[in-house]
């Protein structure tokens, strides 16, 4: 079996993130980029069922700039085999069709038997990714998986919604999501992280993938942004002090900006 697993570069989200004002575009160079960890974990799934069946093979995918290659090498230090960067001028500042178009084309050309990808970015927040993706490869999908099994031939999973939990499946190929509640990514011991550097990354093109943008949306995505500002400094908040009538005063404040 073929895992693919779509993995995503994020900045790191323990510093501050920014908007470039001029573009619109994160400011991928206001933190340090990291692997996004939704994508760790999604990583983990793949690797666990690979611990059952050592026939497994877990195939990285990513798109993004020629920094990625280290996030990619980190992601083969837990135990994935190999990875597959689409790297093309291209597609910078890519929207989620353009990257859905991408990634679903490098999917048709390395072949997978099942896509297991995070629920959201912490970049984008998305979430809409692993659904596009599936729709135009023509696979079923399952989304926001808070627990995975795989055998030969199908996936399924626990799905929470507003009134229960879900068990839901589907027969490969398929395409699923995972949540937070899938245990973390495995510690990469020392001989993976010396395996990583000989492990293959193969680099694709849109024009490896056939695909030929659209010169007038080049480097800017599909999505026009119209304009963007900072966010304000935040402003003091409303100190209530109890003199007898504190809880009416909460309760009225929270009334007047609607939080009740």
């Amino acid at each position: 079996m073929r895992i693919v697993v779509l993995v995503k570069q994020v900045p790191d989200t323990y510093e501050e993130r920014k908007l470039d004002v001029t573009t619109g575009l994160l400011d991928r160079r206001a933190s340090d980029a990291i692997i996004d960890e939704i994508s760790e974990r999604a990583i983990e799934v793949a690797l666990k069922h690979k611990d059952s069946d050592s026939t497994t093979e877990v195939v990285l995918l990513s798109m993004g700039p020629a920094s990625l290659t280290a996030s990619l090498r980190k992601g083969l230090s837990f135990g994935a085999d190999s990875a597959v960067h689409v790297l093309d001028d291209g597609l910078g500042g890519a929207d989620l069709g353009w990257t859905s178009t991408a990634l679903a084309a490098a999917l048709a050309t390395t072949g997978y038997d099942l896509v297991i990808a995070g629920n959201e970015s912490t970049d984008g927040r998305g979430g809409m990714i692993p659904a596009m993706v599936a729709e135009r490869l023509r696979v079923p999908h399952l989304t926001f998986l808070d627990s995975v099994e795989i055998t030969v031939d199908r996936a399924s999973g626990l799905r929470e919604s507003e009134s229960g939990t879900l068990t839901v499946h589907a027969m490969l190929p398929a395409v699923i999501s995972i949540t937070e509640r899938v245990p973390e990514v495995r510690f990469p011991n020392f001989k993976g992280i010396l395996g990583a550097k000989k492990k293959p990354i193969t680099v694709l093109t849109l024009g490896d993938l056939g695909i030929v943008p659209d010169p007038q949306l080049a480097s800017v995505g599909r999505s026009v942004i119209v304009s963007t500002i900072e966010r304000p400094p935040r402003a003091a908040g409303v100190k209530v002090v109890d003199e007898g009538n504190a809880g009416s005063e909460l309760a009225e404040f929270l009334a007047t900006e609607h939080l009740i």
